[in-house]
């Protein structure tokens, strides 16, 4: 037992290692003496993340249905920041290493740029078309269940959807909870800061719960096989064109063009929201990826460049991301100042909602049911880029961050134009 354990690994570290890192971490922690900047937050929020994920991965029953390392990594440091564990010091470096630096976009843009130069364009074309069919079944059955669980607690069916399906629907905070106020400000009787008060907690529990979800996909995927495509989005085809089998040996100049590249897709995504700013500028590089990969008009070396830096990012970048999201936006005082039986029951008929109605459809247009569940559904449930990066590691999917960034960013859009459409029918007098 003490060899195994000592020849063991923690992520891409030996455990023997390992253990000297967490050690001189933790007393940087303790001490106030934490390297400054992106150095700092990445070895921090790497070194306890990949610690946390280690520990999940090992728990039995979290391990098979709640995520295992990510859902711990997630929640876990989280509960560190609510128990006051962490110091100010690093609650600070890891939210500037998420927020001013950027690292959550670093990250995602990585992700959203290699996975659709990756995929095979007869695929990115047939499930870009299908994809919009499941997120408004999806809709449709989250506002159903919600509005009536709504009226069966006594909440109301109206306030139900308007307050909870809705917010929780539309793609996170900034772009989603806040222009819905402004509109529902706009229709019905009360200020927009109001309004968004009533949607804040149904945000931040949609968001919770949404992670643990991905979790139990994740799980009844392991149990029922044939329910997942272990990825791929769609049936009998790889959603990432067996990109492993044909990348070529790991050349550090490729690394470093794909590293630059996937900023030059990121800062013309940026510069079409500028141009257009109703979309966002996440939709934008996914807009101009697909089309990229679509017209051919992207050199193959490129490709297999961003391609190159995709996976590195994959195979480093996790850990760190999960312990920002869980520092920076997982607020624990917010969900447990909100465990009502009643408002609780309603933000899962929600979370339900969301996943049956891509589940039912998802056979008969070709695609895996864990996969659009968790892409279609609670992609729309959570809380926007950061969301969809603990949804999707939770549920072991993280290939699926196009399809998941559609979600929200697309998905959300249209969640705002039903609200203006709803508001004023539903909403009078509330």
């Amino acid at each position: 037992m003490g060899n195994q354990l000592k020849n063991s690994s923690v992520g891409f570290f030996p455990m023997k290692y390992f253990l000297v890192l967490l050690v001189i971490t933790v007393l940087g922690i303790m001490t106030g003496t934490s390297c400054e900047g992106f150095l700092g937050g990445f070895v921090v929020c790497t070194v306890l993340g990949l610690f946390m994920m280690y520990i999940g991965d090992a728990l039995p029953i979290v391990n098979t249905y709640f995520g295992g390392g990510s859902f711990i990594a997630l929640f876990g440091s989280a509960a560190l920041v609510y128990f006051g564990v962490f110091p100010e010091a690093t609650i600070e470096l890891v939210s500037d290493f998420c927020k001013s630096m950027d690292y959550n976009g670093w990250l995602v843009s990585a992700l959203i740029c290699g996975s659709i130069l990756a995929m095979d364009r007869k695929l990115l074309l047939r499930a870009g078309i299908l994809y919009f069919i499941p997120i408004v079944l999806g809709i449709a059955c989250a506002f159903g269940m919600c509005g009536l669980v709504g009226a069966l607690t006594g909440y109301g069916w109206r306030e139900a959807i308007l307050f909870i399906a809705l917010p929780i629907m539309g793609g996170g905070t900034a772009a989603g909870a806040v222009p819905t106020a402004a509109t529902y400000g706009m229709s019905m009787t009360k200020d927009s800061a109001y309004y968004l008060s009533l949607m804040m907690p149904a945000v931040v529990m949609g968001n919770a719960l949404a992670i643990v979800v991905a979790g139990l996909l994740n799980g009844v995927g392991l149990k029922f096989p044939k329910t997942t495509g272990n990825g791929k989005l769609m049936k009998k085809e790889d959603i990432i064109a067996a990109a492993s089998e044909k990348m070529s040996r790991i050349d550090f100049g490729a690394l470093g063009r794909g590293f630059v590249l996937t900023g030059i897709f990121y800062t013309l995504g940026k510069m079409c929201a500028l141009a257009v700013p109703g979309i966002h500028y996440y939709a934008w590089t996914i807009i101009l990826c697909a089309v990229c990969k679509i017209s051919g008009s992207v050199p193959e070396q490129v490709q297999e460049d961003v391609k190159q830096w995709y996976q590195l990012v994959m195979k480093i970048g996790i850990p760190a991301i999960l312990i920002t999201i869980g520092v920076v936006y997982v607020d624990l005082n917010v969900v447990i100042a909100n465990l009502n039986l009643g408002f609780v029951l309603m933000v899962l008929a929600t979370l339900i909602g969301c996943v049956i109605g891509p589940w039912l459809i998802a056979g008969i247009l070709g695609f895996n049911k864990v996969e659009i569940a968790m892409t279609a559904g609670l992609c729309m449930a959570n809380m926007g880029g950061s969301g969809d990066v603990a949804t999707l590691g939770a549920g072991k999917r993280m290939e699926l961050m196009p399809f998941a960034q559609i979600s929200s960013r697309i998905g959300g859009a249209l969640i705002i134009v039903l609200a203006s459409i709803i508001a004023p029918i539903i909403g009078a007098g509330l």
